[in-house]
């Protein structure tokens, strides 16, 4: 573990909370903008995750989540290259979605373009007040290159993002959640990291192969034609439902070991 946190880039800090690890981009001088080292270190993390890792908490150091792509080293190129940078975007932020455990995002300040993108990959994402979204590549002349042009409209409708990429519109913390659903908790500013590490520690409470099947197979179904969801549903009961841990946690509910779901 310690040789693995020891092998990660400067831009990339790492803290264990027990089976939780807690990854914070690390250049707040540049509001965690994402440079070729820090896209790179993100994917030799997620790559790379040691057996121990039940769930991962991403946030950004010194008060913004990530401002996007580092425009500095973003230099004229020919299409072939275009393509290679979008592919090395895209790559990372479907690892992070089809990681092998959740992935919780704690979203403050700037959450812009790439930044917005990385978000859009995680499974749970936690906002506090701070944050802010936008899509400004339509004003930059440039485009979503790193997968948002497929997630986003998934997550907030295919108009919003283009009225957001046509007009760089701003959206607040608020509006974002109470309107847009962007996120799925809003909570008090300086909050954010205790939330997601309370909600991770639950999930970490989960059967491990029931978190993967669901993060593995619902992005999936909800892009199958009925009759394929409903078969890769049969196939995750069957898989889900094998697994040792998930037998025990069965019997243990049907004698009544375990509570039942309620409001707490």
């Amino acid at each position: 573990m310690k040789d693995w946190i020891n092998s990660m880039p400067d831009c990339l800090a790492i803290t264990m909370h027990g089976s939780i690890a807690v990854l914070t981009l690390n250049r707040p001088e540049k509001r965690n903008a994402l440079s070729d080292e820090l896209v790179l270190g993100l994917q030799k993390f997620f790559d790379n995750l040691p057996t121990e890792v039940r769930a991962v908490v991403m946030q950004g150091q010194g008060g913004n989540f990530c401002a996007g792509l580092d425009l500095n080293e973003l230099q004229e190129t020919n299409i072939t290259q275009s393509f290679q940078t979008s592919k090395i975007g895209q790559r990372l932020n479907d690892t992070i979605q089809f990681s092998r455990v959740p992935v919780i995002s704690v979203l403050q300040g700037a959450v812009i373009g790439g930044g917005l993108e990385l978000a859009a990959s995680t499974h749970v994402r936690v906002a506090e007040p701070s944050a802010y979204y936008a899509l400004p590549e339509g004003t930059r002349g440039i485009f979503l290159g790193s997968g948002g042009s497929v997630r986003l409209p998934r997550i907030i409708g295919a108009s919003a993002v283009i009225e957001m990429m046509l007009t760089g519109r701003v959206l607040e913390a608020k509006e974002a959640h109470d309107r847009m659903r962007l996120t799925h908790y809003l909570v008090q500013e300086g909050q954010g990291l205790e939330k997601a590490l309370t909600l991770a520690e639950k999930i970490t409470n989960n059967a491990p192969l029931a978190n993967f099947a669901v993060i593995q197979a619902i992005p999936r179904i909800a892009e199958q034609d009925p009759a394929a969801g409903m078969f890769t549903e049969m196939l995750m009961v069957g898989i889900a439902q094998d697994d040792e841990e998930a037998k025990r946690r069965l019997a243990d509910f049907l004698l009544r070991k375990q509570g039942k779901v309620s409001k707490t």
